[in-house]
């Protein structure tokens, strides 16, 4: 028996790393699950509210340590190094299934039938985007610089930490231009189905000219697929969790302050001012930026913890059209 909302509300749900791994705190595979469990209560509370539910995640760590294992694999094991699509494919199937196997428990505690399905999701990005002519996003382990020179020919690029006294790994974070399975995704919501998709950002992929898919050497920004996939899904709601339960204006400055709610173009003026930094808050606000944009929904940035406030009693950051 399949979930079914009363209301036509679907609402999107970006899940940041917090939502599976607790920063400080286990990071063991059992550590993962029990933060997992938290989190899928949360979501559970939320679709009681009457409202169906796409979710995607994050994978910074998840996909850096596949890297690890794939690279001593390979150092150590003679293994043949993973291609980085192929570590985000694989971070989606075990994560998905983490979060899959956590909200159907969650959802028969609460009394709820439910089926819960995670789908492997490939998202095309143009190969003539200019992030691939400047990496930009670093992945994997700090490397040392003794190895550089090796790893270059390899074909890696890498840029200098000086901050941690050592080099990372760098990729190119296109934009996202289309989801691939985003038909089947739409087909499963329309059923009842909770999906859980689009995870890292989804795998990336070049298309050719005739139509055939090929893995990208890149990361996609969750963020930026999830506002994708909620402007296809025509979502009412676009939820991107994080660990804060505002965004703020001059964070950490004489003039700091929490926001409310913001238009589309208060929100580009902030971001263009500098106040949401590119590595962390900018792809947030900038996502939910797109979604307001092309649908004239409420996309909203708050915690995992009030996120049923954040849809109906407006709470967090909020951006409208």
């Amino acid at each position: 028996m399949k979930a079914r909302s009363n209301g036509p509300r679907l609402v999107v749900v970006a899940l940041g790393g917090n939502a599976m791994q607790r920063p400080g705190g286990d990071d063991s595979v059992a550590g993962d699950f029990t933060r997992t469990t938290e989190t899928a209560r949360h979501l559970v509370a939320l679709a009681s509210s009457g409202v169906r539910l796409v979710i995607t995640h994050g994978n910074g760590p998840q996909v850096g340590n596949h890297l690890l294992r794939s690279e001593l694999g390979h150092t150590h094991g003679n293994l043949p190094a993973l291609p980085l699509d192929v570590c985000v494919a694989d971070t989606q199937g075990g994560m998905g299934y983490m979060l899959q196997q956590c909200l159907t428990n969650a959802f028969h505690e609460a009394g709820i039938p439910a089926v819960v399905t995670s789908l492997v999701t490939q998202v095309v990005v143009d190969a003539d985007d200019p992030a691939f002519d400047d990496p930009s996003k670093p992945v994997g382990e700090m490397i040392r610089a003794e190895r550089v020179d090796a790893l270059r020919e390899r074909g890696w690029r890498l840029k200098e930490d000086r901050a941690r006294g050592g080099w990372r790994r760098v990729v190119a974070s296109p934009n996202p231009v289309e989801i691939v399975e985003g038909t089947a995704i739409k087909a499963m919501v329309d059923e009842g189905v909770v999906v859980v998709a689009a995870g890292g950002g989804g795998v990336p992929v070049f298309q050719d000219g005739g139509g055939l898919l090929t893995g990208a050497p890149a990361v996609v920004d969750k963020d930026l697929a999830s506002a994708l996939l909620a402007s296809d899904l025509r979502a009412v709601a676009l939820l991107v969790l994080t660990d804060v339960e505002r965004a703020y204006a001059d964070y950490g400055g004489p003039d700091e302050r929490a926001l409310s709610e913001l238009s589309v173009a208060e929100a580009r003026r902030l971001l263009a001012e500098g106040h949401f930094p590119p590595g962390t808050m900018g792809p947030k606000i900038e996502a939910l930026c797109r979604f307001a944009e092309a649908t004239s929904g409420r996309g909203v940035l708050t915690s995992i913890e009030a996120c049923e406030a954040a849809l109906d009693q407006n709470w967090g950051t909020a951006i409208v059209p």
